[in-house]
This record gives C-alpha cells, sequence and structure tokens, in this order.
C-alpha cells in the first residue's frame, strides 16, 4: 500500500507543481507587492502595510468601475441568455438547414475580440459610421455613439452581446440535445401545448445547464477590458472604465504596482463573492420554479 501511494503521489506532482507556477506563487507574489510602495519611481519591494488599501478605499474611480461592470455584466449576460436560449430552440428541432444555422450562429465568437471590437468601432463612428448613416436615411439625427457616455455604454454592450451570445447559444444548445426524451412524451399525451411544454419541462429541465451557462459567462464578463480598451479607451472621460482596465492603467501605463495588486487582490475576492451569492440565488430560483 506504501508504494501504490507513493506511486499516486509521483503522478500527482506535475499537475500540483503547475497549479503552483500559474495559480498560487503569482497569488502570494501579489499579495506581497500588494503591501508593498513599489512604483515608476520606487521599484523597490518595501513593505508599507495597508497604506495601499487605504488609499484604495478612498479611490471614487475604483469603485464606479465595479459599479459600471456590475450593471454591463448583468445587462450584456441576461441578454446572452435570452437571445441564445432563443436560438438555440430554433436550432434544437428539426428545421431545415439547422447544421448551418449552428454554425453560423459561432462565428462571432471565432472573431478575436480586439478585432471585433476595432469593427465596431468603425460602425458606430460618428461621421464615417453605417449605424449614423442609416439613422439619417430614416430622417433621424445621428448620435455621438463613442463621446457620450450613455452612447457609449450601450455600444459597449452591443459589441459584448454580439461576440459572446453565440457562447451562451452553444452551451444552451449542448443543454438542449441532451435533455430526455421521456418528460416531453408525457407533456404531449397529457396535451400540453408548446408554450406550456417550454415552462414546465423544458426551462426546468434546462435549469443546471443556465445556471452554468451564466455563471460562466458572468466570470468571463468580469474580466472585460479588452473591447473597452479599442472600443472607448475607457471614455468619454472615465464613464467607461471597468476594473479590468484600470487596474491595467495603474498596473501597467502608470507603472503603480503595488496599488495595482491591491486592487487586484480587492477585485478577485469581490468577484468570488458576488459570483458566489448570484449563483447560489439563481439555484435557488430555478429549483423554485421548477417545483412549481
Amino acid at each position: 500500500m506504501d508504494g501504490l501511494r507513493r506511486h499516486k503521489s509521483m503522478f500527482l506532482l506535475p499537475g500540483l507543481l503547475t497549479l503552483f507556477l500559474i495559480i498560487i506563487f503569482p497569488l502570494l507574489f501579489t499579495i506581497r507587492v500588494s503591501f508593498s510602495g513599489w512604483n515608476v519611481s520606487n521599484p523597490q519591494m518595501d513593505f508599507i502595510g495597508g497604506a495601499n488599501y487605504t488609499a484604495m478605499l478612498h479611490d471614487s474611480r475604483f469603485w464606479a468601475s465595479i459599479t459600471r461592470l456590475i450593471l454591463l455584466a448583468g445587462g450584456t449576460v441576461l441578454i446572452q441568455y435570452l437571445i441564445g436560449f432563443g436560438m438555440a430552440l430554433l436550432v434544437w428541432r428539426d428545421v431545415r438547414g439547422r447544421r448551418f444555422w449552428r454554425v453560423l450562429f459561432l462565428v462571432p465568437m471565432m472573431t478575436t475580440p480586439v478585432v471585433m471590437a476595432a469593427i465596431w468601432q468603425t460602425i458606430f463612428h460618428e461621421s464615417l459610421g453605417p449605424v449614423n448613416d442609416l439613422l439619417g436615411m430614416l430622417g433621424l439625427s445621428t448620435v455621438p455613439w463613442l463621446t457620450e457616455s450613455g452612447p457609449a455604454l450601450f455600444a459597449l454592450m452591443t459589441v459584448e452581446v454580439w461576440q459572446w451570445t453565440p457562447f451562451m447559444f452553444l452551451l444552451l444548445l449542448a443543454g438542449l440535445l441532451s435533455l430526455p426524451k421521456e418528460p416531453f412524451m408525457a407533456a404531449a399525451i397529457d396535451g400540453a401545448g408548446t408554450w406550456r411544454t417550454f415552462w414546465k419541462v423544458t426551462f426546468p429541465l434546462m435549469a443546471p445547464v443556465s445556471v452554468a451557462a451564466v455563471v460562466i459567462r458572468l466570470i468571463e464578463a468580469s474580466k472585460l477590458s479588452d473591447s473597452v480598451y479599442v472600443l472607448t479607451s475607457g471614455g468619454p472621460g472615465s464613464s467607461t472604465e471597468t476594473p479590468g482596465y484600470y487596474l491595467y492603467i495603474q498596473g501597467l501605463r502608470d507603472q503603480q504596482t503595488g496599488y495595482s495588486g491591491a486592487m487586484s487582490l480587492t477585485y478577485l475576492v469581490l468577484m468570488i463573492v458576488t459570483l458566489t451569492v448570484v449563483a447560489a440565488l439563481l439555484t435557488r430560483a430555478f429549483k423554485l420554479k421548477g417545483g412549481s
């Protein structure tokens, strides 16, 4: 038995070392950096206690970016779920050309986010973009999509929805294809219509997949920064900044390494707690729906 355990440990060792190198060591290093005054003028790992965390508590720009991200992530993921579920239901059944539609729906997800954001930046251009050209043809006034905070947030949400709805569609379609047929046969025997079958059979059975899909997308949406960088650069002003983009500004552009370390750790903890609570609430909500 001792020899067997020793051999098991040897097989586990490469994975544990990899885990340590790519997760644990960077995390421990970031914790150490967050208690230092390391910046562009002081590249030292000197210990300054909780000064970075105190400064962060009074940084309204950082907390505004978190609030903004919650609205962006919540809104875009909800829209992605609704559209993705509808698209998945559309090609779930035997419809003509369903294989073609399944591949077509995945095209936006296959494009690099930075490239796609650059394309959408041209589309939303105030004087050259086709969106304002279309508004002009309809007799409507042009919109400063990328130079006013409200339209800029709408443009950013549009890019996120267009880019990542296919991912939601893919997960939900896989869930629909894995559903058992017996509940649907029983519903048909009972004379349930399409709408009643969806609410009483399909939707409750899709609860685990729905929760997983929404949580996965929320995790990805919490890292939103590349589209912001290309589309608006956080502007106008700081009205479209997200925590990821603000961390880029502080840590990479301004070289405030210690301060950015403190913000990144705080942001990590907040996201873990928030996503855990959201997952629990979603699970409970779907269970209540399934039991009703």
